[in-house]
């Protein structure tokens, strides 16, 4: 199962790589990882996805706990919480398919950000599932790069979980 783990680490060098340090000598790979300023000055938040069981997390989330300068670790995956991911996309858009590309562009809330002759670089924002439809969408049409972030997250303010809502049907009932 992938976690998301948002962890706030004072600004010191050398801390971005010991807690990378501590997740390769356990053998654990870091799916995607974003790291930039917290909200208070002096301080860092890293937003890590990694994948392993529950038993496992909880042991790495005690371990991280335990480094210098780590000041919080948490554990999103089963939080409500805000997720997004940034991708830019340069796909192959002649002058016959660039209507269905912008087409498509539009539904994705995308924005063009370069336009040439034979090619178009999109910007998309949103969670990492759009990301991924929108790219499936748009390959048949050549795509020529892509550079994703890695995800950022936050956990609800409000405490409404989407994912709950998402299961809710069109007229407010949860489904039967």
């Amino acid at each position: 199962m992938k976690h998301t783990l948002s962890v706030v680490v004072e600004d010191e060098s050398g801390a971005l790589s010991r807690i990378a340090g501590l997740f390769a000598r356990r053998g654990f790979n870091i799916d995607s990882l974003a790291v930039g300023p917290a909200e208070t000055q002096g301080q860092s938040r890293l937003t890590m996805v990694v994948e392993g069981d529950d038993q496992t997390l909880q042991q790495m989330t005690k371990q991280l706990d335990k480094l210098v300068n780590i000041l919080q670790v948490l554990d999103l995956t089963r939080l409500p919480a805000v997720e997004r991911e940034l991708m830019l996309l340069k796909v192959s858009a002649s002058s016959t398919q660039r209507s269905v590309i912008l087409d498509l562009v539009q539904v994705f809330r995308a924005k063009v950000v370069d336009v040439a002759d034979e090619a178009l670089t999109l910007e998309v924002v949103g969670d990492p599932g759009k990301l991924v439809a929108l790219e499936k969408l748009l390959k048949p049409y050549g795509i020529l790069e892509i550079a994703r972030t890695g995800k950022v997250a936050l956990e609800r303010a409000s405490g409404v979980n989407t994912e709950i809502l998402k299961t809710i049907s069109g007229d407010g009932r949860f489904p039967a």
